[in-house]
């Protein structure tokens, strides 16, 4: 059963009032500069009634009052709109009790018919994984986790480019420089990366004959050697990806392989022929989409690009998966790629082509400018890890002297996976991000560090009394601004994870926690909590603990941890 949260039961109330009243109008949520909790603006009512906004507002005040025992206290005109106030002591007491009692499950909505995969992540086998990467993981982490709260049903799913070109390339120069060496046990990302940038620049039009000869062995299994070693090196690939997804806290429910598509996207391009969706060009099989340009599927030697064994990914995802939608988080740079796609399912008359959905994310650069596996100029994972991690292990030491060197080191790895995080989730995400490592550590700043700080530190006032949650607690002695202010936005958590769904944006759940942070930390500086007067003291000792969960709650679904000293 949905609990009744204190935010959606004011709204509902105020809707109701107003269409008790004959009146159907949007309800807004004010200006921070405006102390009402909800407003209606009277302008959409001026025509039918022939008045100005104002007086509408104003007759509005004279004629509609509050039910008893609701939420609403008090409605007031002013200028075109009609203000709405809570009740401050009976609003309290309902948020702090749903926190308190729900716990981990504030918020949480019951379960919907409805099944969504999301796709994300996509590292290549023999490629780099650099910080760009981390974005796509972390949007797709926190969106399957926050979906799930929604009461989706949710499949996490990992599409990797395990064959192609790319890997031509890579098995090409392996095996004419580096033939028989195998990754060192530390940082074999960057071996891996390394050889694939020796291949790019190694490339010429002499030999990329004898790479187009690899890429088409490879497809259609007519050398055994070269099979087994691509085997080898895919598994090195995988076991170095998992390792760095741990760090991520990213889990996969599935995991799809380009090479497990390409037989099938060869049997769908005949089909695509025979309906002439499709034609050769050239001896190469490509789709004409006018505005949308052309979109090449077989290359001229028959093998297979994305765009083919991406037909064949949707159709598998649907039909073997049982799923009503399909969201792919994809970088901008394959807007065009994903809508040529969609546009490819809707001529095949593919029914399930309208419930996909392209998650586009701008890319990460570096203060120094954008970042290529082609060119090796990108920071990879591993080597961003170990500068950001040398960065907080001084920090903790120096916060944190007496602390054994295994609780330093935990809390350093903790510190910089976040710091990594959440700064690829704290912007929108078609905003591009220019990566400071710097600022991503900033224990003061909007990062989450200062949001795992402001989780400590309430774990840390907790942790100095005996208060148990479930003990009662007095809403009318909360009556300071700031405590009705962190109050109020602990209500709107609920709301925040629903908008974070509807918007496929993480950054609203960010930016709200770092809201909440900024509010406790307001809020405690300028009240005291253990030195209060006791029923004063065990009440505001209740608001700490919500705002403690709501801060666990919200960490979770950005897929960060919440440490409970730092």
């Amino acid at each position: 059963m949905q609990t009744n949260y204190a935010q959606e039961t004011l709204k509902t109330q105020i809707e109701t009032l107003l269409k008790s009243h004959k009146i159907d109008a949007p309800l807004e949520t004010p200006p921070e500069n405006i102390d009402a909790d909800l407003a209606m603006p009277t302008f959409a009512l001026a025509k039918t009634l022939k008045k100005a906004p104002h007086l509408i507002a104003q007759d509005l005040e004279k004629t509609i009052k509050p039910p008893k025992n609701s939420l609403i206290k008090q409605i007031k005109a002013e200028g075109p709109y009609l203000n709405f106030y809570k009740d401050n002591e009976k609003y309290t007491e309902i948020v702090l009790k749903n926190i308190t009692t729900t716990k981990q499950d504030y918020g949480k909505k019951p379960p919907k018919n409805q099944n969504v995969m999301i796709e994300y992540s996509q590292a290549n086998t023999h490629k780099a994984f650099h910080v760009g990467h981390i974005r796509g993981t972390s949007i797709g982490e926190s969106l399957a986790r926050t979906m799930k709260h929604e009461g989706y049903h949710v499949t996490q799913a990992n599409y990797q480019g395990d064959t192609g070109a790319h890997v031509a390339k890579w098995l090409w120069c392996y095996q004419k420089y580096h033939k028989n060496e195998i990754p060192p046990k530390k940082q074999s990302e960057k071996w891996i990366a390394s050889i694939y940038v020796e291949s790019v620049k190694k490339t010429t039009k002499e030999n990329q004959k004898e790479i187009d000869k690899i890429n088409s062995d490879l497809e259609n299994n007519t050398d055994p050697d070269l099979t087994a070693l691509w085997k080898k090196t895919r598994e090195w690939s995988l076991k170095s990806l998992e390792d760095i997804y741990k760090d991520l806290d990213a889990h996969f429910d599935h995991y799809f392989f380009e090479r497990q598509m390409e037989t099938r996207a060869k049997e769908l391009v005949k089909d695509i022929l025979k309906s002439r969706i499709a034609k050769i060009d050239q001896n190469a099989t490509i789709i004409d989409l006018n505005k949308l340009g052309i979109w090449v599927l077989l290359r001229k030697d028959g093998t297979c690009l994305y765009s083919a064994k991406d037909i064949a990914l949707a159709e598998k995802k649907f039909k073997k998966y049982n799923i009503d939608k399909s969201i792919y988080i994809i970088g901008a740079a394959q807007s065009l790629h994903m809508q040529q796609l969609f546009k490819t399912l809707e001529l095949m008359n593919f029914k399930n082509a309208k419930n996909c959905h392209h998650l586009s994310f701008a890319e990460v650069r570096l203060p120094t400018g954008k970042m290529s596996s082609r060119t090796g100029e990108n920071i990879l994972y591993t080597d961003m890890l170990e500068e950001l991690l040398a960065y907080a292990k001084q920090e903790v030491t120096k916060r944190h002297p007496e602390w054994s060197q295994k609780e330093k080191d935990i809390s350093a790895k903790n510190i910089t996976i976040s710091a990594l995080k959440f700064s690829m989730l704290n912007q929108s995400p078609n905003k591009l991000i220019t990566f400071s490592p710097k600022e991503a550590l900033n224990f003061e700043g909007d990062t989450g560090p200062y949001i795992q700080y402001t989780h400590a530190r309430a774990h840390s006032i907790l942790r100095q009394s005996t208060h148990n949650p479930s003990r009662p607690f007095n809403p009318v002695l909360l009556k300071e601004k700031e405590e009705q202010d962190l109050i109020k936005k602990l209500s709107y958590f609920p709301q925040t994870v629903t908008k974070t769904c509807e918007q496929y944006d993480p950054n609203q759940l960010a930016s709200y926690l770092l809201e909440l942070s900024h509010d406790f930390n307001t809020f405690y500086h300028r009240h005291p909590v253990l030195k209060a007067q006791k029923d004063l003291r065990d009440t505001r000792l209740t608001l700490v603990y919500a705002t403690m969960q709501v801060l666990n709650n919200g960490l979770y679904l950005l897929a960060i941890t919440a440490p409970q000293q730092m």
